[in-house]
């Protein structure tokens, strides 16, 4: 089935690399919604298993499904960029290739958008699960400012639903070597430093998968990167001198074994709940 352009008031953007064991449950969780006006964008940075194909299934079958692929390797924040040059509904919505959406995701987090003018984005708090199911849950200050940048993200990535035209006013994500992660911290604190604001509800309506080799694919060069990330987004909000410290946190962490990482990041997460 061919993919019908029309306005829809949800676009959903995914990048895909290599998630072909888990895309077909991450995506029937997208089919699952009580919500129904959405699109689902899909972009493939040259996955080297058959993501593709999985991927290729959904289009055949519905025609609200579409799906590009890179023409070389470009990491998620160039490739949400390339999914977005193909978006023009109202709301922007995030979703990974290995997670799981809850059914009411999507009417819980349009409804509070068309509510809450004065909100630029809405996230919300996620269920931590792995092989042997779920084990914590994630959640951040219900109205993040400033200062909540000093010592971690203040804003789940994966469920984020965003305005178009305001994440196309801040000039959607930013595409630099030192983004190879943080390409969310990054974007939040544009929001902000423009002006704007976005809000958390404490109800997780996602599932994230976080294994023990989340730890691993985590690199020092990683928290080199973010450190200097970090110095800079506190250095844009006037953040005072004195607390930039914090930024320093990720190269502290990356120092330990991989082993005590993981523990300490799942020992985190499970005394949230």
């Amino acid at each position: 089935m061919a993919y019908v352009k029309k306005k829809r008031k949800i676009s959903i953007i995914m990048g895909i690399y290599n998630c072909a064991d888990t895309l077909r449950e991450a995506l029937d969780s997208i089919l699952a919604q009580t919500y129904t006006d959405w699109e689902m964008i899909m972009c493939d940075d040259c996955s080297t298993d058959n993501t593709m194909e999985v991927a290729q299934e959904y289009v055949d079958r519905y025609d609200n499904f579409l799906l590009i692929n890179n023409k070389c390797n470009s990491r998620l924040a160039a490739t949400l960029n390339h999914c977005l040059e193909y978006a023009e509904s109202e709301y922007i919505a995030r979703m990974d290739g290995d997670d799981i959406s809850l059914p009411e995701r999507f009417a819980v987090q349009a409804a509070f958008l068309d509510a809450h003018p004065e909100y630029a984005f809405v996230s919300c708090g996620m269920i931590n699960f792995d092989k042997d199911g779920d084990w914590g849950v994630q959640t951040n200050p219900e109205k993040p400012c400033i200062r909540d940048f000093i010592y971690t993200s203040p804003f789940c990535h994966a469920p984020v639903m965003m305005r178009r035209k305001i994440l196309n006013e801040v000039g959607n994500y930013t595409v630099k070597k030192e983004l190879r992660r943080g390409q969310d911290f990054y974007l939040w604190h544009k929001f902000y430093h423009m002006g704007y604001k976005g809000y958390n509800l404490q109800t997780p309506y996602y599932k994230m998968r976080d294994d023990k080799n989340a730890a691993k694919r985590r690199t020092f060069k990683d928290d080199l990167y973010g450190t200097k990330i970090r110095l800079e987004v506190m250095s844009n909000l006037n953040i005072p001198l004195y607390k930039r410290i914090w930024a320093f946190k990720g190269i502290l962490i990356g120092l330990l074994p991989t082993s005590l990482r993981a523990w300490a990041h799942k020992k985190k997460i499970q005394n949230k709940k």
